[in-house]
């Protein structure tokens, strides 16, 4: 099999405080692990870890914490409109809200671009040392308990929270995610890893987004948005699979992506150990994801003691949290608050 090149493009650090596309908004970073190093699930210890992350709203003792997605980022404001602002789950004017990058990705904090040439080679990462970055995070800011929510890996790391952190996180969302990976995912990942690995320096993750974008979809939101042809000869989804793939190759970086995917492939918490959580948890299943198949979001909660379940309603897949949202924003707020959860079903 052909290795990953030892160079590449991967996006540079922002610099401290540099500001994002709107002129307001700030990410900003931070150096943990200077006394002591993380010790990573793979034996190997890090220290001087470099974590870049956004903050909204006036700072408290209680946060509200969001995990990102695969390729996502800590600017909340971009990606996620219809959960940030006055009156939505993520408020501003009312909460302290939190979104780091993760470890082991190319947007600010400490990845592969910068372990290259460290002789720390390609560092195997887990989704439970994301949990401990995150955690000497909240401990910079000064935070003593959160809410967790996330979607897709974040909705993964949100998990790997409640097992290593359970008594910083007082409740918890999980969007569109299973509690461990299934072969299928298992499967998806792994030949993404492999279109990177045998066409490395970019080709090979412009496929590996295209496979992704795949599973992201449904079969039905195809139908209605990917129909036709945009230009003579060439299939309108083919064309989009393309941009796709292009895009993702302007921001981000293979290893990273390598990385991150195995993290999430090797996240398989025992049922003993899911069993002894004692956080509310709402798992949120999405009626047409083929890649998460809403039976098995719900099925996950049967091995926690205390969680809920709610279906979203849509033919636009896994991504239909970003571009469907529905009722969603509503079921999240009312349970990020301890309200009454009118419409939810518990689990088992």
């Amino acid at each position: 099999m052909t290795a990953l090149p030892r160079t590449l493009s991967p996006l540079p650090l922002p610099p401290e405080d540099s500001r994002c596309c709107d002129g307001d908004l700030k990410v900003k970073t931070a150096t943990l692990f200077r006394t002591a190093p993380l010790l990573l699930d793979c034996g190997r210890p890090l220290s001087d870890v470099r974590v870049a992350y956004h903050t909204y709203g006036e700072a408290q003792e209680e946060a509200t914490l969001v995990l990102h997605a695969l390729t996502g980022n800590s600017a909340v404001h971009e990606w996620w409109p219809d959960f940030l602002g006055a009156g939505r789950p993520l408020d501003p004017t009312r909460d302290f809200v939190v979104c780091a990058n993760v470890l082991g990705g190319c947007a600010g904090t400490d990845g592969p671009a910068q372990w290259q040439g460290t002789g720390l080679g390609d560092l195997a990462i887990s989704l439970r040392d994301m949990a401990r970055v995150g955690r000497a995070l909240l401990e910079h800011l000064g935070v003593r308990r959160v809410r967790v929510i996330g979607a897709s890996m974040g909705g993964l790391l949100a998990y790997a929270w409640l097992l290593e952190c359970p008594d910083l996180v007082a409740r918890a969302v999980v969007i569109g995610a299973p509690v461990r990976h299934s072969p299928w995912a298992v499967g998806l990942n792994s030949a993404a890893r492999a279109a990177i690995r045998a066409a490395p320096g970019g080709e090979g993750l412009k496929v590996a987004r295209q496979i992704a974008m795949l599973s992201y979809r449904s079969p039905e939101s195809l139908a209605q948005t990917q129909a036709g042809q945009r230009r003579p000869g060439v299939h309108a989804v083919t064309s989009y699979l393309e941009y796709q793939g292009e895009k993702l190759l302007a921001r981000f970086c293979e290893r990273s992506y390598v990385a991150l995917t195995g993290a999430m492939d090797n996240f398989q918490p025992g049922d003993a150990e899911l069993a002894a959580v004692r956080v509310p948890v709402l798992a949120v299943g999405i009626s047409s994801d083929v890649l998460y198949p809403a039976a098995e979001v719900r099925a996950a909660t049967d091995a926690l003691p205390n969680a809920t379940y709610w279906e979203l309603s849509s033919i636009h897949g896994h991504d239909a949290f970003l571009m469907d949202a529905g009722e969603l924003p509503q079921r999240v707020d009312a349970f990020l608050r301890g309200e009454a959860e009118f419409g939810l079903h518990p689990s088992g």
